[in-house]
Protein backbone atom coordinates (compact mmCIF):
# COMPACT_ATOMS: atom_id res chain seq x y z
CA UNK A 1 0.00 0.00 0.00
CA UNK A 2 1.27 3.82 -0.78
CA UNK A 3 2.41 5.80 2.14
CA UNK A 4 2.28 9.63 2.05
CA UNK A 5 4.11 11.12 4.76
CA UNK A 6 4.16 14.51 6.02
CA UNK A 7 7.23 16.35 7.48
CA UNK A 8 7.38 19.46 10.02
CA UNK A 9 11.27 19.91 9.93
CA UNK A 10 10.81 19.02 13.55
CA UNK A 11 14.81 18.97 14.83
CA UNK A 12 13.40 15.01 15.92
CA UNK A 13 12.40 14.16 12.31
CA UNK A 14 15.63 13.47 11.30
CA UNK A 15 17.34 12.48 14.31
CA UNK A 16 14.77 10.05 15.39
CA UNK A 17 13.86 8.59 12.39
CA UNK A 18 10.11 9.46 12.12
CA UNK A 19 7.43 11.44 10.69
CA UNK A 20 4.73 14.33 11.77
CA UNK A 21 1.84 12.04 9.71
CA UNK A 22 1.46 9.26 7.86
CA UNK A 23 -1.32 7.94 5.46
CA UNK A 24 -1.97 4.59 4.25
CA UNK A 25 -4.62 3.85 2.54
CA UNK A 26 -7.83 5.57 4.65
CA UNK A 27 -5.81 5.87 8.12
CA UNK A 28 -3.81 8.64 9.28
CA UNK A 29 -1.83 8.58 12.76
CA UNK A 30 0.26 11.60 13.20
CA UNK A 31 2.80 11.00 15.47
CA UNK A 32 2.94 13.05 19.05
CA UNK A 33 3.26 16.57 18.36
CA UNK A 34 4.58 19.51 20.71
CA UNK A 35 4.49 23.19 20.25
CA UNK A 36 8.03 23.78 18.56
CA UNK A 37 8.52 26.08 15.70
CA UNK A 38 11.60 26.53 14.49
CA UNK A 39 13.35 24.87 17.04
CA UNK A 40 11.70 27.29 20.01
CA UNK A 41 8.81 26.52 22.07
CA UNK A 42 5.82 28.23 21.75
CA UNK A 43 3.28 29.25 24.53
CA UNK A 44 5.90 28.40 27.31
CA UNK A 45 4.37 28.49 30.84
CA UNK A 46 0.85 28.53 28.79
CA UNK A 47 -0.64 25.18 28.07
CA UNK A 48 -3.79 26.84 26.49
CA UNK A 49 -1.43 28.59 23.75
CA UNK A 50 0.15 25.57 23.58
CA UNK A 51 -2.80 22.95 23.26
CA UNK A 52 -3.83 25.47 20.06
CA UNK A 53 -0.58 25.70 18.48
CA UNK A 54 -0.22 21.59 18.67
CA UNK A 55 -3.49 21.19 16.82
CA UNK A 56 -3.07 24.24 14.41
CA UNK A 57 -0.11 22.09 13.47
CA UNK A 58 -1.80 18.55 13.52
CA UNK A 59 -4.89 20.67 11.06
CA UNK A 60 -2.36 21.10 8.66
CA UNK A 61 -0.64 18.06 8.57
CA UNK A 62 -4.05 16.45 8.00
CA UNK A 63 -4.73 18.80 5.04
CA UNK A 64 -1.56 18.01 3.26
CA UNK A 65 -2.50 13.85 3.69
CA UNK A 66 -5.99 15.37 1.70
CA UNK A 67 -8.25 14.51 5.72
CA UNK A 68 -9.12 17.49 8.15
CA UNK A 69 -9.91 17.24 11.76
CA UNK A 70 -13.30 16.11 10.56
CA UNK A 71 -11.73 13.21 10.59
CA UNK A 72 -10.30 12.43 13.93
CA UNK A 73 -11.40 9.10 15.60
CA UNK A 74 -8.76 8.96 18.68
CA UNK A 75 -6.46 11.90 20.54
CA UNK A 76 -4.16 11.38 23.21
CA UNK A 77 -2.73 14.20 25.37
CA UNK A 78 0.44 13.54 27.36
CA UNK A 79 0.58 16.80 29.82
CA UNK A 80 3.18 17.33 32.36
CA UNK A 81 0.23 19.20 34.99
CA UNK A 82 -2.87 17.57 35.21
CA UNK A 83 -3.92 20.67 36.82
CA UNK A 84 -3.63 22.11 34.05
CA UNK A 85 -6.84 19.79 32.22
CA UNK A 86 -9.23 22.95 31.87
CA UNK A 87 -7.45 24.62 29.82
CA UNK A 88 -5.93 22.41 27.54
CA UNK A 89 -9.51 20.57 27.46
CA UNK A 90 -10.85 24.28 26.42
CA UNK A 91 -8.42 24.40 23.34
CA UNK A 92 -9.21 20.61 22.50
CA UNK A 93 -12.93 21.33 22.18
CA UNK A 94 -12.49 24.77 20.70
CA UNK A 95 -11.21 22.09 17.26
CA UNK A 96 -13.11 19.39 18.00
CA UNK A 97 -16.38 20.50 19.51
CA UNK A 98 -18.52 18.92 17.01
CA UNK A 99 -16.24 15.99 15.92
CA UNK A 100 -16.06 14.41 19.96
CA UNK A 101 -13.48 11.78 18.88
CA UNK A 102 -12.40 9.57 21.45
CA UNK A 103 -9.72 11.48 23.44
CA UNK A 104 -7.25 10.55 26.34
CA UNK A 105 -5.50 12.91 28.63
CA UNK A 106 -2.61 11.41 31.28
CA UNK A 107 -0.26 13.04 33.38
CA UNK A 108 3.26 12.27 32.23
CA UNK A 109 6.66 13.38 34.43
CA UNK A 110 8.34 15.44 31.63
CA UNK A 111 8.40 16.03 27.62
CA UNK A 112 11.83 16.31 25.48
CA UNK A 113 12.10 20.01 26.40
CA UNK A 114 11.29 21.22 30.34
CA UNK A 115 9.31 24.35 28.68
CA UNK A 116 6.91 22.20 27.11
CA UNK A 117 3.68 21.18 28.77
CA UNK A 118 1.36 19.39 26.31
CA UNK A 119 2.21 16.36 23.63
CA UNK A 120 -0.78 15.33 21.55
CA UNK A 121 -1.02 12.60 19.13
CA UNK A 122 -3.98 11.76 16.63
CA UNK A 123 -5.76 9.13 14.41
CA UNK A 124 -8.05 9.64 11.50
CA UNK A 125 -10.10 7.64 9.32
CA UNK A 126 -10.83 9.08 6.03
CA UNK A 127 -14.13 8.92 4.96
Amino acid sequence: MNRKRVFTESPWEPLVGYCRAIRIGDRIEVAGTTAMKDGEVVGVGNPYEQTKFILQTIEQALIELGSGMSDVVRTRMFVTDISKWEEIGKAHGEFFKEVQPAATMVEVQALIDPRLLVEIEVYAILR
